[in-house]
């Protein structure tokens, strides 16, 4: 099968099909927050409760997405990711019709269980539609549907939900997975490695030509733990998302606790900023790492470094300045840079293992960023917040974004250094 057979044939089917399940994988989940004041008044719920809405999808979610990674990695692709959008659809839809607060927070962890396969796998099926040396630019297109699905997600929660009951909020969200999770069982599903060696018939039957079986899961991820320079992207990984964890969360109660903006404002504001540098920062991001590839086979982590580091004045400039025409100008820099890091960090992760265990690289990575990012900073600076004031908690992001950076820029230096001397 010829690799540029495949790219024009079927791995743009393959992209468009992906990035519409990435879409609604984030509109789905930002599905919730608008509708929470309607679902507190229907069922009565605390806020705590509606609290725990997004952590029990978390959890499962990252509960699932290793023992999808294994599975990813030793069979069908296609498969488990139209299983896995197939029970997050009927996850979602069974939440509109819940009739007490048990029932909504199953509907809501389920959708974990179905998010985890896609998001496990999906890196790992494209990696094998697309050349190595355009991966950057791929994963981009892949995730500049976040900024737009969580934007839509408020949107069409919120006018739904105004329209026709939250419920149909649920249905609307859920319904379109159905369609996806069909679509994905036509994808073309290449033999594993053969966008990264000449020769990947002869690689996927290696194992059984010599007699050896392959390295069962646990083996795999006890591997991966001990490559330094694996672990170092996935720690830099880790400190960027605590960081774009906490502005996403608390940055529009920031605005309006500490600058006075009214919460409408705010919200709409922020959000809209957000969707333009994603789309735009994520987009540029996958380009330059493309073609800073010309230069350096470490060239995905040397530049998610150095863009990340150069965020780190911007992201100061956003939480300290008291002027709007200081402020604003921060944070449109801040988002767009550290959106610049999205497409190749993902290139890299993939190009730096084997074509037999990339989805459970994928799976590993996104299970830690989340134990150790996005889940725990918005209550620790909420914390930091009750202890002292918001505009001081909020002072640990850029010390995040910077650590990120850092951590990157040594995982590009090891990784230098173990293929020079893989090479010698």
């Amino acid at each position: 099968m010829n690799t540029n057979t495949i790219a024009s044939r079927t791995a743009v089917r393959a992209l468009v099909v992906l990035t519409g399940i990435n879409l609604l994988n984030y509109l789905d989940r930002y599905v919730v927050s608008p509708i929470a004041p309607d679902l507190k008044a229907a069922m009565g719920l605390t806020d705590a409760q509606l609290g725990w809405l997004v952590p029990a999808f978390m959890l499962v979610y990252m509960i699932a997405a290793p023992a999808f990674g294994a599975w990813g990695d030793r069979g069908s692709r296609t498969r488990p990711i139209a299983i896995g959008v197939f029970i997050w659809s009927l996850a979602t839809m069974a939440s509109g019709l819940a009739r007490n607060y048990p029932q909504l927070l199953a509907g809501r962890a389920l959708v974990g269980i179905g998010e985890a396969a896609y998001v496990a796998i999906a890196p790992a099926l494209l990696a094998d539609c697309f050349r190595a040396e355009s991966r950057g630019r791929v994963y981009s297109v892949l995730n500049m549907a976040i900024p737009v699905g969580s934007a839509l997600g408020y949107i069409l929660g919120g006018l739904v939900s105004h329209h026709f009951g939250w419920r149909a909020a649920f249905f609307v969200a859920g319904a379109p997975g159905l369609l996806l999770a069909a679509a994905v069982l036509w994808l073309p599903d290449p033999p594993r490695g053969i966008q990264d060696a000449p020769a990947p018939a002869a690689r996927d039957t290696a194992p059984a030509m010599r007699g050896a079986a392959a390295p069962g899961p646990l083996a795999v991820y006890l591997n991966l733990l001990r490559r330094a320079p694996y672990m170092l992207l996935v720690l830099g990984y880790a400190a960027y998302t605590f960081a774009l964890g906490g502005l996403a969360f608390w940055m529009p109660t920031f605005l309006e606790r500490v600058h006075g903006i009214p919460k409408v404002q705010a919200t709409t504001g922020f959000g809209a900023i957000v969707v333009v540098t994603g789309f735009v920062g994520t987009f540029v991001g996958g380009w330059l790492g493309d073609y800073c590839l010309k230069y350096s086979r470490q060239a995905y982590l040397w530049f998610s470094g150095a863009t990340t580091l150069l965020a780190v004045p911007f992201v100061v400039v956003a939480l300290t300045a008291s002027a709007p025409s200081a402020y604003y100008p921060g944070i449109v820099c801040a988002q767009l840079l550290l959106f610049m890091s999205t497409g190749p960090i993902n290139a890299a992760i993939v190009n730096m293992v084997s074509p037999f265990e990339r989805a459970s690289a994928v799976a590993l990575s996104m299970f830690a960023i989340h134990l150790l990012g996005d889940v725990p900073s918005p209550p620790l600076i909420g914390s930091i917040s009750d202890a002292s004031s918001l505009g001081q908690a909020v002072l640990i992001v850029p010390v995040a974004v910077a650590i990120g950076g850092l951590v990157w820029l040594g995982a590009a230096r090891v990784g230098g250094r173990a293929a020079a001397a893989a090479r010698s």
